[in-house]
């Protein structure tokens, strides 16, 4: 799927309307994950990939009324339920490739990046192109509300590896873009990986 922008929306398109309703247990886990990547007031923080949007609630309480939040996402229609569900009232949302940001260098506090790892064509450069926009000793947060195990379960495959988000392999492959795991965890019920934006 990562590999072809046109089958990821489509995949993502045909999925989006009923997104948030076959996740409905999910808000405290963004919630969780948000306050523990430890933005401040005033941050100009980028949800990558933001889907339907349900990190922008939570990326918004921690930067404040001052703070900026933009949501990022390939696929129109992702963003267009973000919009019905009133998401847009947190922040801005962009049609953009997450590959390709139409933002300046090191514009950006922090990117927070829920289930986008998996689907991006060409990881080392894409995290190189998030780095690109956060400023240094900015920071990245790699998201998903379940666990490896799980989320390798809940698809019906095992885990192995050559698995891209095992500690393993992220962490060099964050080094190479750089950015510099600070923290790993991959638990039944979340995974979290943050990193700073190295000089």
């Amino acid at each position: 799927m990562s590999d072809d922008h046109t089958h990821v929306q489509e995949f993502f398109g045909a999925r989006a309307a009923g997104w948030d309703r076959k996740f409905p247990g999910d808000g405290p886990a963004f919630t969780t994950a948000v306050a523990e990547f430890g933005l401040r007031p005033g941050d100009r923080v980028l949800d990558a990939g933001c889907g339907t949007g349900r990190a922008m609630t939570a990326l918004r309480a921690a930067v404040g009324p001052a703070g900026t939040v933009l949501g990022v996402d390939l696929t129109p229609q992702m963003l267009a339920a973000a919009r019905r569900a009133g998401r847009d009232a947190e922040g801005a949302l962009l049609l953009a490739d997450v590959a390709r940001l139409p933002l300046r260098d090191g514009v950006l506090d922090a990117v927070f990046a829920a289930g986008l790892i998996a689907h991006l064509p060409d990881p080392g450069a894409n995290l190189r192109e998030l780095a690109r926009v956060v400023r240094p000793g900015g920071g990245l947060a790699l998201f998903h509300p379940i666990g490896r195990a799980a989320l390798a379960a809940r698809h019906g495959r095992e885990l192995t590896p050559e698995d891209m988000r095992a500690e393993h392999n992220l962490g060099p492959l964050l080094t190479g873009s750089g950015w510099d795991m600070t923290s790993y965890a991959d638990d039944d019920d979340r995974f979290l990986v943050l990193a700073v934006r190295r000089p």
